[in-house]
């Protein structure tokens, strides 16, 4: 089945009035915004989002599917639903909604899409929201992990030295210069810096961020974009950020506009805390 990527808050609305919908859909946000207010029959899931990757080694990677699993589970995911993530806004979320949809795909879901523009397009639309947490029987969640869409620590530092794949840092600013090691605060990693030969594309700049309800630019206006930094529909490009959620975000993008990409999904988090892996440190102007 060839699920749409991204969604509108109508088309939402018209899945969930299908009386045979399987259609389950997980709120991202923060439990206490889910608390106040959220999509009917929607359930939070904020771990999408909060979840560390202790490493993207055979071990880490087990631990995190294993976790996933169980939560899914719990939840009464089997995996074979249309999943629905969404976010607040897709410009302040750093990404965390999309990040959802990578976990899920990676984990073997093949149903994911996501809403475009978050709860704020659903609230701009007018829709109806509620404050009832839905009930839900545990099931079993099939795990069919699917390493294509991932990029392991192992395969960045391959591909290094190799100018047929693009390294394509879409942190925020601060953080490429090497003023700041994260989002959080400036000394949140040991050590700050680029993943050597990388370019650079802040992710915002894929999206209208500065629009009331913020969207994904055009394909044309995406493609327009990578060609400044070398990438084109050819490229072998690897994403990656802080912790894989912007990554995940330009993923998206890059999609929707034909570019083939895959998410470093350990990112600077990561590589900046194996003390073995090479870094540019140089501070930039």
């Amino acid at each position: 089945m060839n699920t749409k990527l991204l969604i509108s808050p109508q088309e939402l609305t018209s899945l969930l009035a299908e009386k045979s919908s399987r259609a389950v859909i997980i709120d991202t946000r923060s439990p206490e915004d889910y608390a106040i207010s959220h999509i009917p029959q929607s359930i939070n899931i904020r771990d999408f989002f909060t979840y560390l990757l202790d490493n993207s080694y055979p071990a880490g990677l087990k631990k995190l599917q294993e976790y996933f699993a169980e939560i899914m589970s719990k939840l009464g995911i089997s995996g074979t639903e249309l999943l629905i993530v969404y976010e607040d806004t897709l410009n302040k979320g750093y990404g965390q909604s999309c990040r959802a949809a990578f976990l899920l795909k990676y984990l073997g879901c093949t149903q994911v899409s996501i809403l475009h523009g978050g709860y704020r397009a659903w609230l701009n639309a007018g829709l109806s929201t509620t404050d009832e947490v839905p009930l839900r029987e545990s099931s079993i969640f099939r795990l069919h992990p699917n390493a294509d869409i991932m990029v392991t620590t192992t395969e960045m530092l391959q591909a290094i030295d190799n100018p047929a794949i693009i390294k394509l840092d879409v942190r925020d600013r601060d953080e490429w210069l090497g003023l700041s090691s994260s989002p959080y605060n400036p000394d949140f990693c040991p050590r700050k810096g680029r993943i050597p030969n990388a370019v650079w594309l802040e992710w915002h700049h894929l999206m209208n961020s500065q629009s009331e309800i913020p969207t994904f630019r055009s394909p044309d206006e995406i493609r327009e974009i990578c060609q400044s930094v070398g990438i084109s529909s050819e490229s072998v490009v690897y994403v990656y950020c802080f912790k894989g959620s912007r990554a995940a975000n330009t993923v998206i993008a890059l999609e929707e506009a034909g570019i083939s990409a895959r998410n470093y999904f350990g990112s600077w988090n990561e590589w900046s805390r194996d003390l073995s892996l090479p870094i540019d440190s140089k501070v930039m102007q």
